[in-house]
């Protein structure tokens, strides 16, 4: 907030107000297009990845551990992997790739 007071103090008398706001919005409008609206994007496409995922799915964890996916809680927004050591409970933010899409055959379309 001082910052803000002191770039406010130090315009010039013959610029006012109003010259000082455009500057500050041109520095919103960046601040929006390439932070948050990005981020965004992001939220919604992982959103909708972790919706789309099924019982059976092959995953893997951001922490690295592969495994497939046995259980979904909707409740606590957990899932329980299987991996070659035994069932293990994650967050489902914590699955970053689907295997079993990834590389599924690719269909010819004709």
């Amino acid at each position: 907030m001082i910052m803000f007071q002191n770039i406010i103090l130090q315009a010039s008398p013959s610029e006012g107000f109003g010259g000082m706001m455009l500057p500050m919005l041109a520095l919103l409008l960046v601040f929006y297009l390439f932070m948050i609206l990005p981020q965004n994007r992001k939220r919604k496409k992982d959103k909708k990845f972790i919706s789309e995922l099924k019982k059976g799915s092959k995953v893997v964890t951001s922490s690295g551990i592969h495994g497939k996916l046995t259980e979904m809680n909707e409740k606590d927004g957990t899932v329980t992997i299987e991996t070659g050591a035994g069932k293990i409970k994650f967050e489902q933010a914590a699955i970053s790739v689907e295997l079993s899409r990834k590389f599924a055959p690719a269909v010819a379309k004709k």
